[in-house]
């Protein structure tokens, strides 16, 4: 194992989130200083894992670029947190995802973008690059014993 696979490794238990919402600072540097600088370029990324490919980044990041020009970005944005959560039985923490989305969008980003990280995703390969690499296959990475089967 690599050692940048290594950095990932965390333990997932099923039904919890592997971060906080405000952990961007104290783990994953990069993907914090990624998601507050191109918020679209991640949300996109994070779109199109959770949609497995039927919404392209590109499309999901000017989609959320054009509902944030009305006022409604955070809206959309929490519509896909809502569809990480239900995906891995995550709970609806610390309030609504709307409000998460609404009051610290950035900390929302990082923390789905490293939740994806952490359950064996890697969002800047799209979901195509994580279907070629075999990682779309499963929910939790293969160093994880989780739950529930998917």
């Amino acid at each position: 194992m690599s050692g940048q696979e290594g950095k990932n490794e965390k333990i997932v238990t099923e039904g919890q989130w592997t971060t906080g919402l405000y952990d961007c600072l104290s783990e994953d540097i990069s993907t914090c200083c990624f998601t507050w600088f191109c918020p679209c370029v991640a949300f996109g990324r994070i779109a199109e894992i959770l949609d497995k490919g039927e919404t392209s980044e590109g499309l999901a990041g000017l989609m959320v670029v054009a509902m944030s020009s009305i006022g409604c970005g955070w809206y959309y944005a929490s519509k896909y947190r809502a569809k990480l959560r239900h995906q891995y039985s995550l709970p609806e923490e610390p309030c609504a995802d709307g409000a998460i989305h609404f009051f610290c969008c950035s900390c929302a980003l990082s923390q789905e973008h490293r939740e994806l990280k952490h359950r064996g995703l890697d969002p800047s390969l799209g979901w195509q690059g994580n279907i070629e690499t075999g990682r779309s296959n499963s929910n939790t990475p293969p160093f994880v014993a989780s739950g529930m089967d998917r």
